[in-house]
C-alpha cells in the first residue's frame, strides 16, 4: 500500500468528517491513543472526542495546504504531517494550523495512535 495514498485519504476523511460531524471521529481513534490539542493532553477515544466536540465553535472548514507522510516503525505505521487554514464560521480571517498524526495499522486497518495540534501564530 502506498503510503502517501493512505495518508491524502486519512486527512481527506478526517477533515471533512470533523466540519461535519465531529462525533464521528471516535472510530479513528482507541483507548490508548492521545490527542495534545494546544498543549493540553487527552487520552482515550471518548475523551477525545469529547473535547473536540467541546470546542466553542460549531461549524467549521478546514483547507488543507501541505501533507508530508513517513513510514514509522516495523509494524507498518505511519507519520502524517499536515499544515492548513481552519475558517470558523462568521470569522473573516482563516487560522492557520499544523497536525501531526501518528497512525497505527491494525489488521490492515489505521487508527490514530498520537495527535497532535496547534494553531500558528504568525
Amino acid at each position: 500500500m502506498d503510503p502517501d495514498a493512505v495518508a491524502k485519504a486519512f486527512v481527506e476523511h478526517y477533515y471533512s468528517t470533523f466540519d461535519a460531524n465531529r462525533t464521528g471521529l471516535v472510530s479513528l481513534y482507541q483507548e490508548g491513543s492521545m490527542l495534545t490539542f494546544e498543549g493540553q493532553k487527552i487520552q482515550g477515544s471518548q475523551n477525545i472526542v469529547a473535547k473536540l466536540t467541546s470546542l466553542p465553535f460549531q461549524q467549521c472548514k478546514h483547507n488543507i495546504t501541505t501533507v508530508d507522510c513517513q513510514p514509522s516503525g516495523p509494524a507498518g505505521g505511519m507519520l502524517v504531517f499536515v499544515s492548513g487554514n481552519l475558517q470558523l464560521a462568521g470569522e473573516q480571517h482563516a487560522l492557520k494550523f499544523s497536525q501531526m498524526f501518528h497512525l497505527v495499522s491494525n489488521q490492515g486497518n489505521y487508527y490514530v495512535f498520537n495527535d497532535i495540534f496547534r494553531l500558528n501564530y504568525a
